[in-house]
């Protein structure tokens, strides 16, 4: 703080001069930070001259601050208001960017009545938006430094709107806010929520729900309406974050769609776009994702759309694929901005799609085909939350009760001497199981050019913990109707050479396919994506910036809402890429509807889940409090570790402001956003009676809990392995496109003189290779910008000190449990499902990681 005398001469008696000291004005200094405009934002830069010359005409940018102690003379609902202050220097300091971040001086007048400032009003007085980072009041009299974590744009003043305001990082509980503070926290908490009309503008900030109507467009007839997905019993379904178009005029049930080639300018709230960096990865996945509408094009590129051998895989990281010289191949570079183009013409010549090898043959580029490798990534793959342990034989089915696998003596030569029913017992026997989710959607996803079965996949726990594959059932309908049961045919491995061998091979491609589809529409899309948005939604609405639960959470949701709404535009819309590379089709968000029906918000919990699917059993005496049936099994191991330590991290949080169970039941916010989450954001499901009640502080952990364990590690997991993985088409192909060939067929000969060829008919074409694998090489790619688990960014997030130090305790547990891993992985002869014959290390659950594609890393949010 400044506080400067003056020396003045003034005349005194008989003319006499005389020297009197006068007292300057007070003053504290803070400093502004604002941050860089993202790519499609940078055209305000050509505005930047337009702001300095409001400057020069003393249009400026203001600051008010707001004290937290003192009321307002003037209005005793609100703290007292100080005198206007001005950044200094923007003409000197704007630009350069430092670190994406340039920073500004101010000098506030100071009166010692104003106390502790608790918040600010900014007017922004230039032509511009501006993004607001932060800002720090140094010295303020008997409090130190005060700290404003902003993270927000402020666009240009508006005269019919209040000034925007940001507060202190200060965490309080709605009972325990400052009086001079309360009016402006109930205020924004209303500005945030909207009045739910009109169409949204890209300035709002306004968070509302809606359900998925705007999947389709109905105008292009009727292959291309899709169900509406949530708001009735039928098509349950999380809901969306609410955009305001207007109703499509073929059909308002249905909302309109905006042009492709405008995919990022879809309406989200402006503080939930992207930021610089991650902005520029969208823009070179918009270009990969339009390919899917060139796609004559891309097939005359392909030649005649085939994989003739596994060697022309190799290709694609080894040569690429060439761009002939031709009308097309001119016609699609000048479609596409120049600054795009690097992230699809490699700068190798003519190249285009050339990919860099995945993780999964790098080392070997045969394990992926062998029969452990494909067990193991049921454990340590990239869906490794699907396996569960067979409680009973036959396998139980919702749908066709007496539909089984009936093939009981086989397996009981392959049990080491076990029958089926001691192997149960001992829990030995295990089940990847597929039917009943695609059973009923199987008849008409067949009349797409999809041919493939419903999958069931039986494996045996042996003694050196890996599992070893019995048995694959395929099902199909019946021909002649539904009620005549299904069809089903059992395949088992052999060692010898011939048409079985090439049979079992692509049998197991078939469950890899159902699986590489549930993992997109169901493990993936639905369970992390979908469902975590109404939380988004909800928080924003109802937990005021200073609410602790808000602090606690909002990491957590960096750029989701972003990339979902990106998602409806052009990965899960009717025709968009995900219908184009998996099995399902057209139907595949219908399926991920069904499935909702029967999601469980508990459930999410890892232990839960492990318990549910049979994988682990309650037991007080173990670490995590469950043990696993399969002590190897890399996805659950470092999962409990991350899923303790974030129940550690909320605990200790949650129990710094909740002192008791009555805190949280009198708690207004949290019972309202609790309440708004389970009525309206899942609305579908709001009468199931497993939710949460949040009438005890045990409820809210373990609710944060899940939020957070959902968002971050469960995602991680489920993501950043897909090219890793499935980058290598024939170890994870997305779809199947013929039926098993019938004996005495050409087809069948084939499956014995050339079987690679077979194979590769089988599964999915080189066209839709590329777009599959284009597609999920930008999803499991790290930004620059990402902030991974166990770290906040500035380090002032709150200004209450038990809460940081419980955090850098989690960030210090977190270090732990990479060392822990990194010492499992160094030894695969105790732990074999850790690497396997492809030699592959398990990280996905690593916490951190570097830029790019690593295939470890757990990211605060699901922000790709």
């Amino acid at each position: 703080m400044s506080d400067s005398r003056s020396v003045k001469t003034v005349a005194g008696e008989k003319g006499i001069k005389k020297m009197k000291c006068e007292p300057q004005p007070k003053t504290v200094k803070g400093t502004v930070v604002l941050g860089k405009p993202a790519p499609a934002d940078l055209a305000t830069g050509v505005h930047f001259p337009v702001d300095w010359f409001h400057e020069l005409l003393g249009h400026r940018v203001s600051l008010q601050l707001i004290s937290a102690d003192t009321p307002d003379p003037e209005n005793k609902l609100t703290g007292r208001l100080g005198k206007p202050a001005h950044l200094q220097n923007w003409i000197k300091t704007f630009p350069p960017w430092k670190n994406n971040e340039s920073a500004f001086d101010v000098t506030f007048d100071w009166d010692d009545d104003m106390g502790v400032p608790g918040a600010f009003l900014i007017r922004n007085n230039h032509q511009n938006e501006f993004l607001l980072k932060r800002v720090t009041i140094e010295n303020v009299p008997d409090h130190g430094h005060v700290h404003f974590i902003c993270d927000s744009w402020v666009y240009p003043a508006d005269p019919h709107k209040r000034d925007r305001i940001f507060f202190a990082n200060k965490a309080y509980l709605p009972h325990e806010t400052p009086e001079p503070l309360l009016k402006f926290r109930e205020e924004e908490l209303q500005s945030l929520r909207g009045d739910g009309t009109g169409e949204r503008k890209v300035c709002d900030r306004i968070y509302d729900y809606d359900c998925y109507n705007d999947l389709c467009e109905p105008g292009k007839g009727t292959t291309h309406v899709r169900p509406i997905l949530g708001g009735s019993v039928e098509y349950p379904y999380p809901r969306r974050g609410r955009t305001g178009r207007p109703p499509a005029k073929e059909d308002d049930r249905f909302e309109s769609r905006i042009p492709l080639l405008n995919s990022m300018s879809i309406y989200v709230p402006r503080d939930e776009r992207f930021g610089q960096i991650k902005m520029s990865d969208l823009l070179a996945f918009s270009v990969k994702s339009i390919i899917h509408f060139l796609k004559p094009g891309i097939e005359g590129l392909c030649g005649d759309g085939e994989f003739n051998c596994l060697a022309d895989i190799m290709e694609l990281y080894e040569g690429g694929i060439k761009i002939p010289k031709g009308h097309f191949a001119e016609s699609f570079r000048e479609s596409i901005p120049s600054e795009m183009l690097k992230e699809i013409f490699r700068p190798d010549g003519d190249t285009l799609f050339k990919f860099p090898k995945p993780h999964v043959i790098r080392r070997n580029n045969d394990g992926w085909g062998t029969d452990e490798e494909f067990a193991r990534e049921m454990l340590a793959g990239v869906d490794p939350n699907v396996i569960c342990r067979l409680k009973e034989f036959p396998p139980e089915s919702k749908l066709n009760p007496g539909n089984n696998l009936a093939f009981k003596e086989y397996l009981e030569k392959n049990l080491c001497g076990q029958s089926i029913c001691e192997a149960i017992a001992s829990n030995k026997l295990f089940i990847l199981d597929h039917y009943d989710t695609l059973m009923p959607y199987l008849r008409w996803i067949n009349e797409t050019s999809t041919k493939t079965y419903a999958t069931r996949t039986l494996l045996f726990l042996k003694d050196d913990g890996t599992l070893k594959p019995l048995a694959i059932e395929l099902s199909l309908p019946h021909p002649d109707g539904d009620e005549f049961g299904v069809i089903s045919n059992v395949l088992t491995p052999t060692e010898e050479e011939g048409a079985g061998r090439t049979l079992w091979k692509i049998a197991k491609a078939y469950v890899s396919a159902n699986d590489s589809g549930y993992h997109q529409l169901i493990s993936h899309w639905l369970k992390t994506h979908a469902v975590i948005e109404p939380f988004i939604i909800a928080t924003n609405r109802q937990l005021s910036v200073l609410h602790p639960i808000h602090k606690l959470l909002h990491p957590h949701f960096r750029d989701t809402m972003n990339i979902n709404a990106f998602a409806r535009q052009i990965l899960i819309s009717a025709g968009g890429a995900l219908e184009m590379t998996v099995f399902s089709a057209k139907y595949s968000l219908e399926m991920s509807s069904a499935v909702y029906k029967d999601w469980v918000f508990p459930d999410q919990a890892l232990p839960a889940d492990l318990i549910k699917r049979g994988m682990a059993v309650e037991d007080e005496e173990s670490r995590h409090g469950v043990r696993l049936l399969i002590e190897d099994y890399p996805f659950a191991v470092d999962g409990l570790e991350i899923w303790s330590a974030i129940k550690e991290w909320v605990r200790e949080y949650c129990s710094f402001y909740y002192k008791n169970d009555d805190a949280v039941l009198k708690d207004p916010e949290l019972q309202q956003w609790w309440k708004e989450l389970r009525e309206v954001g899942h609305g579908d499901l709001k009468d199931k009676p497993w939710w949460p009640r949040m009438e005890s502080r045990e409820e809210l952990i373990e609710t944060c809990t899940i939020i957070i364990w959902v968002a971050s590690a469960l995602h991680a997991a489920i993501n950043f392995g897909q090219y890793p993985y499935g980058g290598y088409m024939p170890n994870r192909p997305a779809a199947t496109r013929r039926l098993l060939p019938e004996e005495g067929t050409p087809d069948y000969e084939e499956l014995t003189t050339h079987p690679e060829k077979a194979f590769l008919k089988t599964v999915t074409p080189q066209p839709l290779t590329v777009l599959g694998i284009s597609l999920v090489e930008i999803l499991s790619k790290h930004s620059a910008d990402e902030v991974y688990l166990g770290k906040r960014d500035p380090a002032e997030w709150t200004a209450d000190e038990v809460p940081r130090e419980a955090f850098r305790r989690f960030g210090e547990r977190l270090e732990k449990i990479e060392k822990m891993i990194e010492e499992m992985n160094g030894d695969p002869t105790k732990w074999r499902n850790r690497t396997g014959p492809v030699e592959m290390p398990y990280t996905l659950l690593y916490p951190s990681s570097e830029v790019g594609l690593t295939a470890k890393g757990i990211p605060n949010s699901i922000s790709i």
